[in-house]
């Protein structure tokens, strides 16, 4: 707060360290987990629930709410160790201290080419029952170099 004083900027600076650390704790995740390849949004994201969040976090979420079509759902984490030990005062209640979380999810998803919007719903450190965040499916993004690197 004290180098951004706009809560929204210190969210957005929070979701950017997040998506930096998801963009280079992807490759871990692929060397160490022994995840066969998913073939769907609705697998990728019971991986990183079930097995991502233990590797990294030491707790599980559930998947749930899924949309008609299987592009969006949310992640229910029962316990957020990064809000265990944290409390927000009434003048920070827009503050989303846990925000990192979605920009680790959203940086991986794009490492293995999908577009994501990951926000969070629900959070304890705001009084809610549970930590859920939010996972909408944008679309996919084309492997390869560009138009510019295409034989000819």
């Amino acid at each position: 707060m004290k180098d951004y004083e706009d809560i929204e900027e210190v969210n957005a600076q929070l979701d950017k360290m997040g998506y930096n650390i998801g963009v280079r704790l992807i490759d871990e995740f692929l060397a160490k987990s022994s995840v066969s390849r998913c073939r769907s949004f609705k697998d990728t994201a019971e991986s990183v629930a079930k097995v991502a969040f233990k590797m990294f976090l030491g707790v599980t979420a559930e998947v749930v709410g899924w949309n008609a079509d299987f592009t969006a759902c949310s992640l229910v984490l029962p316990d957020n160790p990064l809000a265990e030990f944290a409390e927000l005062p009434p003048t920070l209640s827009g503050l989303y201290y846990s925000n990192v979380l979605c920009g680790v999810v959203r940086g991986a998803l794009e490492m293995v080419q999908m577009r994501v919007d990951v926000r969070f719903i629900q959070d304890v450190l705001h009084g809610d029952a549970q930590n859920e965040i939010r996972i909408e499916l944008k679309g996919m993004i084309d492997e390869g170099a560009g138009e510019d690197y295409d034989d000819e």
